[in-house]
C-alpha cells in the first residue's frame, strides 16, 4: 500500500508540480488553506508537506492543530527560514524546514528519509503495554494477563487507532472514517455498537475501563 503525503499549500502551482513529481511513488492528498487540510487528516497521511504563509491559516497555527490529531512527520515549505522561526516551527510540532525554491530530487530525499524513520519507529513500538493489556499491532492480538481477547477485525481497527493515540478524543465520524473507510456503507452508529462488544469482551477480563466516553465528543483510550 502507498504511503499517503498531504500537500498544504495555497499556490496552485506549486501544489500541483509537487502532486505531479509525487504521484508515481505516493498516494497524493492536496489542500489550499488550512481548513480544507484540517478536513484532509480524516484519510491518514503519512507525512505532511506544509506552507508557512497561507491566508486563511498560517502554517504554524495550521501545525499545532495537526499535532492534537495526528503524530505524522510534518515538513515546512517556507521562503523564509530565520532561526527564531525555525524554533517557533520546531516547537508548535515540526520536523524539518525545506526553503523555497527547492530542488523537487532533494524534497523527495527528505520525505523519503522522514517515512523510513517513522517506520523504523513503529516497527520497534510493535507492542505496546497498558498495564496488564498488551497489543500486539503486528500480530493484531490483545491479551489481558496473557490471556487471549478475540476481536474481530473492526473491533481490532478501532483499538489500534484509540490506543496508538492514547488521550486523543476521536468522535464516532473520524474512528468511522479511519476504520470503514469514505466509501463505507454504514453510519457512524456503528461504531458504539463495535466499542460496546469490545468493551464487553474487555470487562470478561479486566476491571479496567480502557475505553472512556468523553459526552459530547467521541471516544479516548484510556491508558
Amino acid at each position: 500500500m502507498k504511503k499517503k503525503l498531504l500537500i498544504v499549500d495555497d499556490e496552485t502551482g506549486i501544489v500541483d508540480t509537487m502532486a505531479s513529481y509525487f504521484s508515481s511513488q505516493y498516494e497524493v492528498l492536496t489542500a489550499y488553506g488550512g481548513k480544507e487540510a484540517l478536513q484532509k487528516l480524516a484519510k491518514q497521511p503519512d507525512l505532511i508537506l506544509l506552507d508557512i504563509n497561507m491566508p486563511d491559516m498560517d502554517g504554524l497555527t495550521l501545525c499545532q492543530e495537526i499535532r492534537k490529531h495526528i503524530t505524522c512527520p510534518i515538513l515546512f515549505l517556507t521562503a523564509r527560514v530565520e532561526s527564531a522561526d525555525k524554533i517557533i516551527g520546531f516547537q508548535v510540532g515540526a520536523d524539518d524546514y525545506i526553503v523555497k525554491p527547492f530542488d523537487p530530487d532533494e524534497l523527495g530525499a527528505r520525505v523519503a528519509a522522514h517515512l523510513r524513520r517513522e517506520q523504523r519507529h513503529r516497527n520497534k513500538t510493535t507492542v505496546r503495554f497498558f498495564g496488564e493489556l498488551a497489543i500486539d499491532y503486528s500480530a493484531r492480538t490483545v491479551t489481558v494477563a496473557e490471556a487471549p481477547v478475540a476481536l474481530s477485525k473492526r473491533e481490532f481497527d478501532i483499538v489500534e487507532l484509540l490506543s496508538l493515540n492514547a488521550g486523543q478524543v476521536f468522535d464516532r465520524e473520524r474512528i468511522y472514517e479511519a476504520v470503514w473507510g469514505l466509501d463505507g456503507n454504514g453510519s457512524s452508529d456503528t461504531v458504539m455498537e463495535h466499542i460496546r462488544k469490545i468493551r464487553a469482551k474487555l470487562a470478561a477480563c479486566t476491571l479496567h475501563s480502557y475505553i472512556d466516553t468523553v459526552w459530547g465528543c467521541g471516544y479516548r483510550w484510556n491508558a
